[in-house]
């Protein structure tokens, strides 16, 4: 705050910025800024739907910026929508007349245009549903951070995770009771695909639209390819290109909803294309479109932990080592740690599946398994975790 650089909220729609931009300006008027000097504009307000080009929304701002020596504050809230908004932005900056905080629901949002507009003078702040912590603190449940195997046998925090891992936990919905959470993911849903997806990339096919999507829910944490697609829809008679397929992925990818990882070879040091997964922004979504989310407990868990490592700033892949995959090879600054998840470690033949990739990695990054299991299975330098220790603790 109060630097000469844009602050950029970007984030699926209903995840939380307008109430973040909305607690920073509260925050600004307890610190005894005039309110004349705050702007906040909501574009997804009625009363703002009139502006839609920068012209617009210069002489509006103009007419509402008091024109004295005070130091100015200017909130723009879902501003992708309006047209050529980054050349007013960009302006604004060199004349450094605001302190200047925008929020986009889209991924183009920065886009190579606006990068080279504001080159070096903006600053990307990710903003994600809740991660389960936060959905604890929500919940008003207090526990006790650990960094081990120390599980708390508590019914009311197995019951809350569960709720986590069915219903996700996107911040609009968790006031109301779990049968009513549905209908609002729903209403979400259908404001993402219509505004960010179908009107954003002029989509004619809707129907393909919601199979593809579809088809990436029920395969979260699975290897895949776009040609894996074209094979799933030619059963259903409909004839695709992969070209298509890409694009389609994409347009999702861009507004939030799903999150791609590429596949690295730890041999090679090189990303293998084609054959990627695919992640969900949050569980509640695949719940609504899919359903299953507790008799798919291996992929909701591993989705569960590549949310909180997204969230916790690490870049994230998939790892190949010769024939053997490790689910997550995660790195942040010079640190490094490679993580397999595992709903229980039912016997041998499942420890050997989970720990043996990691044994085979022969370097000295640190090597962990996240499991719903509560004794510590940890053996061979590899750390063994169960996953709500992980997603309350710190330890990685």
């Amino acid at each position: 705050m109060n630097k000469r650089i844009i602050k950029v909220l970007t984030g699926i729609r209903r995840c939380g910025k307008s109430t973040i931009l909305e607690q920073l300006v509260e925050e600004l008027k307890n610190e005894g800024v005039n309110e004349e000097n705050i702007i906040l504009i909501n574009f997804e307000l009625e009363r703002y739907f009139n502006i839609r080009n920068v012209d617009q929304l210069s002489d509006y701002i103009d007419n509402l910026a008091k024109d004295n020596n005070e130091r100015k504050y200017l909130f723009l809230d879902e501003i992708q929508d309006v047209e050529n908004w980054e050349r007013l932005i960009n302006s604004y900056l060199a004349e450094d007349k605001f302190d200047i905080y925008i929020t986009g629901s889209n991924a183009k949002l920065l886009s190579s245009e606006l990068a080279t507009y504001l080159s070096g003078r903006y600053v990307e702040i990710k903003i994600y549903p809740f991660s389960f912590s936060e959905f604890l603190k929500y919940k008003q449940f207090k526990y006790k951070k650990t960094n081990k195997i120390n599980y708390q046998k508590n019914n009311k925090i197995k019951d809350l995770f569960y709720e986590y891992l069915i219903f996700g936990a996107m911040p609009s919905t968790l006031e109301f009771k779990n049968k009513e959470k549905i209908q609002l993911l729903r209403d979400i849903y259908n404001s993402i695909i219509l505004k960010d997806v179908v009107k954003r990339n002029e989509i004619r096919d809707v129907d393909l639209l919601d199979r593809i999507i579809r088809f990436t829910m029920m395969n979260v944490g699975q290897l895949f390819s776009a040609k894996s697609i074209v094979k799933y829809l030619k059963k259903d008679r409909v004839n695709i290109s992969t070209r298509t397929i890409y694009n389609y992925l994409s347009y999702i990818e861009d507004a939030g909803l799903i999150n791609k990882v590429k596949r690295e070879d730890l041999i090679g040091k090189k990303i293998l294309n084609y054959i990627e997964k695919f992640y969900v922004v949050d569980l509640g979504f695949r719940q609504l479109l899919f359903g299953n989310n507790e008799r798919d407990i291996g992929q909701s868990l591993e989705n569960i932990v590549y949310n909180e490592l997204l969230g916790r700033g690490y870049d994230i892949t998939i790892g190949k080592f010769k024939d053997k995959e490790v689910d997550f090879v995660c790195k942040k600054h010079n640190k490094m740690i490679y993580i397999q998840v595992s709903y229980i470690l039912a016997d041998e033949n499942t420890i050997k599946r989970e720990f043996e990739p990691l044994m085979k990695i022969k370097d000295n990054y640190q090597k962990y398994v996240i499991s719903m299991d509560e004794f510590n299975m940890s053996r061979d330098g590899i750390q063994h975790i169960n996953i709500i220790d992980f997603l309350t603790g710190d330890l990685i």
